[in-house]
């Protein structure tokens, strides 16, 4: 049996696809170590995996949260936490890293110690047709010129970091798309863009769905069809008047909706109709199999947890890879999106009669629940890893270092 350890940041989307693999993992009789904050302690340690927390708490997100913010906090937080990480690992001594495509430590960590290494991308994959947020282009550089402070930020950790470890052959910029010889994405070939272009390194995992614990508070039984939910995430604080619009919009057309308001406190939404439901967190794969609509931010994992219950979808992008997730469910016809400056009661609501009842939209994202089943999910990401332990992965050899000037290669 092998060792497996996990290394991720510290956000729902990223985490919750990787914990029904580590609960398969441990099934199959592996170790599976995590790296991550305390925020995720328990869901880790509930699926089997041995926890070592991150020194300092939870990962502080970037406020505005723009590539270039992102990438200055991915930066900073790498210097912070390697040492630490670096121990645990030696400690432990792996057979595989497994670490978001976005988790700068993870992957120096790796070339540090020559651990084989694979790369897990909860969001689409990234080539030249696909690019990520934060690849090098005039939009990154406009964002520079305004803010030298963060660009100044993020260069001086980076060449702390090639001072000290081993960073050859990682991205200088674009520290979104951290690729390993072995990447899985979490999506079914059929919703990637450019699925053609990427070679055998990626596999397609499709979304990685388990059973989640209960809630026993959430009152299913009171629902009635048809049931319309509408979600901004749970990582940055959602506009409450915003939430309020899709809740007046929909109720008329729904038998109950659902609205989950994240980081926002529910009261803030103001007196909602009767058949409205508000709170701060739902089970949303549980709500998405009751579901007729989802009005969702465009987070990959909620419109991949959408797609696989076949629900069609109106996005509202908030940033980050969410207007590139719109384009595509708007692309292959399984929902519309909409601009956040154009949401309004009566726009929000003609949308929504039109994904309910034109069967075009609940056709399409009939299509793609099937290719996201037979992706295989969890269990097939489990077996690419033991595969991949199997083998020892490309190359166990340390990457050689030259201290003076970084990775020796």
């Amino acid at each position: 049996m092998s060792t497996i350890a996990f290394l991720n940041i510290g956000m729902h989307g990223h985490v919750n696809p990787t914990l029904p693999v580590v609960a398969e993992l441990v099934r199959r009789g592996h170790t599976v170590t995590y790296h991550s904050s305390p925020e995720f302690r328990d869901e880790i340690e509930a699926v089997g995996g041995t926890v070592h927390l991150y020194r300092g708490g939870d990962q502080a997100f970037p406020d505005p949260p723009t590539p270039l913010t992102w990438m200055e906090a991915l930066a900073n937080t790498t210097v912070r936490r390697l040492p630490a990480v670096l121990d645990d690992l030696r400690a432990g001594r792996p057979d595989v890293i497994v670490h978001d495509s976005a988790c700068l430590w993870g992957a120096v960590a790796a070339r540090e110690l020559g651990i084989p290494a694979v790369s897990s991308f909860t969001t689409f994959a990234f080539n030249r047709h696909v690019r990520s947020p934060t690849r090098a282009s005039r939009d990154l550089l406009a964002a520079a010129a305004g803010r030298p402070r963060s660009l100044q930020g993020y260069l001086r950790a980076r060449w702390q970091l090639r001072r000290r470890f081993a960073t050859g052959g990682l991205p200088l910029f674009d520290v979104a798309d951290i690729r390993q010889p072995l990447n899985l994405v979490y999506t079914a070939r059929e919703f990637q863009p450019a699925a053609e272009d990427f070679d055998d390194s990626y596999r397609f995992v499709g979304p990685s769905i388990g059973a989640r614990p209960a809630d026993p508070s959430f009152p299913f039984d009171r629902l009635q069809d048809p049931v319309l939910y509408a979600s901004l995430g749970t990582v940055f604080n959602a506009d409450p008047q915003l939430l309020r619009t899709f809740a007046t919009a929909l109720a008329p057309l729904g038998g109950t909706v659902i609205v989950s308001t994240g980081q926002s406190d529910p009261d803030a939404l103001g007196p909602l109709p009767a058949n409205v439901l508000a709170r701060r967190f739902v089970p949303q794969p549980e709500v998405l199999a009751r579901a007729a609509l989802f009005v969702t931010h465009g987070g990959m994992n909620s419109v991949n947890e959408a797609l696989y219950a076949g629900v069609p979808l109106l996005v509202v992008p908030q940033g980050a890879d969410q207007p590139m997730v719109a384009r595509r469910v708007a692309e292959l016809g399984a929902g519309l999106s909409l601009r956040t400056e154009d949401v309004g009661r009566s726009t929000v609501r003609a949308l929504a009669r039109r994904l309910l009842h034109e069967p075009g939209f609940r056709a399409a994202a009939s299509d793609l629940k099937a290719a996201q089943h037979q992706a295989g999910g969890y269990r097939r990401a489990a077996d690419e890893l033991e595969r991949y332990a199997k083998a020892g992965g490309p190359d166990r050899r340390p990457v050689p270092v030259d201290r003076r000037g970084g990775a020796g290669r």
